[in-house]
């Protein structure tokens, strides 16, 4: 269509130029034999108002007139072609380099054109500097590994911090009693900016296998080492890090992690308070303290696959390394009668003594470590003991609402549609995230988008570009990625434009926001939990339960969507509790808590209120099978405090 219109314009404006000169040219031949002679311009001076010189005034008028109109044309022309050929200069054109690597690709291509495969390749690894100027510090097999502010993970370490953070949500789902106001802040704090960058960093892809990184694959080096160079330092953290995560992924290692005090003032100062939750590390003053920890905490079958404690010290020159069986000791000590391995920045390692590569370390510095150490921590409030549960006591139905927590996400402050009002654009954001324009779900091309669209119903009152930048790209400097924003918003409102005039996403004073007519179910839920907690209407628990339609964003992984998705369980599971509260039917209470349960299966409050009414009703087997099947789902996912479910 575009080309029709252009050829159309072209083939007008040619006519333009080439109609009127050749119709003067036919039609005035006669009237302009040739040039005036002198006898003629003495005439003409006599008597200047003749027929023959009004009409060759007006043909001469007529070949002025366009003259203009083709020199506008020509100057226009020229314009475009200019602006044309500037654009074609300023072309990012291929370097060397660069038409080197889309050749190899190419022929690769088209040699593997008909081979079949099973799975989607991986995303390409950033190479850092490092990598550039020393390639024969790095081993031959290649590395795969994360890279984060003030640090390199490998894949399979990324990997464990992400399960880290999940397990810090489980617990936190675990300890929150429903239908209390909430006293502990921290409940819904948002994790760590190094953690975040790690999970957006790993988001959709599967562990790797153990034979595919290049990375160290044991969490300590082969024997006793001395960690030397600009990045020793930071080796130590990340060994500290991978160590304290084995635990995690081998529950039957109890081998534990050995800290000197100076060593842990050294490497993660600020974090000596804090130590003390840190499952499975030890901090002592001496090398002789060490030694009487190991042989208790050794077991056969540790001993039996190999597994070794760390002993991490940073102590002056030995005079020979210390007996500590059983331990892969790593100093920082000058002088120490130990193998150096010399770490830069980037983790490389060399062998001070063979020159030969070393596979490449996980460094981290101290802010990374710390925010790293933050998912391993347990928690220091302890958990309710199920021996001091209440039974929920039937309350006056007309007073029932529910509490009215301090840390919840407030109402929308953008005008929400009424019932009676139609709208044409809906935003689901409850269960599976979907944009429906009169009544049809919008195909959204990118998976950006359908963020942007979820953390704008999150946050109606709107996000700003480096907001918005930072939550679905953590880790990675704002003005590197504004581009991809920006392409992902014009591409979302190409794609409602193509269905419907009205707007999703407006922007004014900065700010991104969804549009205030836009029908967001998550509006309505939070609008409705909040009328329950400061109204006294009769049953307002029951629109927050029939609101609540499932997790938000439920099955993707972004960074961020963990502390509002936890908020949003939390109001539909203070109404299931408010309504068991107010109900006088034990039946009643039981089937409420199940439907609650269903909502978040691992609380632990749920359960032992569950288990109550079953005992009420005299089916203390069902009881008990309850607790038993959670006590083993809080088992499988890594949540081991088992004392804290049960049967009363």
């Amino acid at each position: 269509m575009n080309g029709a219109r252009r050829l159309a314009g072209a083939t007008v404006v040619l006519a333009v130029l080439a109609i009127p000169p050749w119709l003067l040219a036919t039609l005035t031949r006669a009237h302009l034999p040739g040039w005036p002679t002198s006898t003629q311009l003495r005439d003409w001076l006599t008597d200047p108002l003749t027929p023959a010189t009004l009409t060759t005034g007006l043909i001469a008028v007529a070949w002025l007139l366009w003259l203009g109109m083709a020199y506008t044309v020509t100057v226009t022309a020229a314009r475009r072609l200019r602006a044309g050929t500037r654009w074609v200069r300023h072309l990012p054109l291929p370097t060397p380099w660069q038409a080197a690597a889309a050749s190899i690709a190419g022929a690769a291509a088209i040699t593997t054109a008909h081979t079949p495969t099973t799975q989607p390749p991986n995303p390409p690894t950033p190479v850092t500097a490092d990598e550039l100027e020393h390639p024969s510090d790095a081993p031959q097999t290649e590395r795969v590994g994360v890279v984060v502010p003030g640090g390199w993970l490998p894949d399979d370490t990324a990997h464990h911090i992400a399960a880290a953070a999940a397990l810090v949500w489980l617990r936190r789902r675990r300890a929150h009693q429903p239908g209390q106001p909430d006293t502990d802040a921290t409940q819904l704090t948002p994790l760590p900016t190094t953690v975040t960058a790690v999970q957006a960093a790993i988001a959709d892809q599967p562990p790797p296998a153990a034979t595919t990184t290049g990375a160290m694959q044991a969490p300590l080096p082969p024997a006793d080492v001395r960690l030397a160079g600009d990045g020793a330092d930071h080796a130590a953290r990340g060994l500290l890090i991978t160590r304290l995560l084995t635990a995690l992924r081998d529950p039957a290692d109890t081998t534990p992690v050995i800290v000197t005090s100076r060593a842990l003032a050294r490497l993660l100062p600020g974090v000596a308070e804090t130590a003390a939750t840190i499952p499975g590390l030890h901090v002592v003053d001496t090398l002789e303290q060490a030694a009487a920890l190991l042989p208790a905490s050794r077991t056969s079958s540790t001993a039996d696959r190999g597994i070794r404690s760390l002993v991490l010290t940073v102590e002056p020159a030995m005079a020979a390394p210390p007996n500590l069986p059983g331990a892969c000791v790593v100093t920082l000590g000058a002088g120490a009668p130990l193998p150096t391995w010399r770490v830069d920045r980037h983790g490389h390692t060399v062998d001070q003594q063979t020159g030969r590569p070393r596979p490449r370390m996980c460094v981290l510095d101290s802010s990374a470590a710390a925010d790293l150490l933050a998912v391993l921590a347990q928690p220091a409030t302890a958990a309710p003991d199920p021996a001091a549960s209440v039974p929920a006591r039937p309350i006056d139905r007309a007073q029932a609402k529910i509490p009215r927590q301090a840390s919840r996400i407030p109402p929308p402050t953008p005008q929400r549609p009424t019932e009676t009002t139609a709208t044409a654009v809906q935003l689901r954001v409850l269960g599976r995230p979907a944009l429906l324009i009169d009544s049809k779900e919008v195909t959204i091309r990118r998976s950006a988008a359908l963020q942007i669209l979820v953390f704008l119903a999150v946050h109606p009152d709107g996000a700003t570009t480096t907001q918005l930048v930072h939550a679905l790209w953590p880790g990675l400097p704002a003005h590197t990625v504004t581009g991809r924003l920006y392409t992902t918003l014009s591409d979302l409102r190409s794609t409602v434009r193509a269905v419907s005039a009205d707007q999703v996403v407006v922007h004014t004073e900065d700010r991104y926001h969804l549009d205030p007519h836009t029908d967001v179910d998550l509006w309505r839920l939070q609008a409705a939990a909040y009328d329950s907690a400061t109204t006294d209407a009769p049953g307002g628990w029951q629109s927050v339960m029939d609101a609540y339609t499932g997790d938000l964003a439920a099955g993707h992984t972004w960074p961020w969507i963990d502390p509002p998705r936890e908020a949003t369980r939390r109001l539909a599971l203070d109404a299931h509790t408010t309504a068991v509260a107010a109900q006088t039917d034990p039946h009643e209470r039981l089937r409420l808590l199940q439907a609650a349960i269903r909502i978040d299966p691992y609380n632990h409050q749920l359960h032992q209120l569950a288990a109550d009414q079953l005992n009420a009703v005299g089916d203390s087997a069902a009881a008990a099978d309850l607790l038993h099947t959670h006590r083993q789902r809080l088992r499988l996912v890594g949540i081991l405090d088992q004392p804290m479910i049960t049967a009363h």
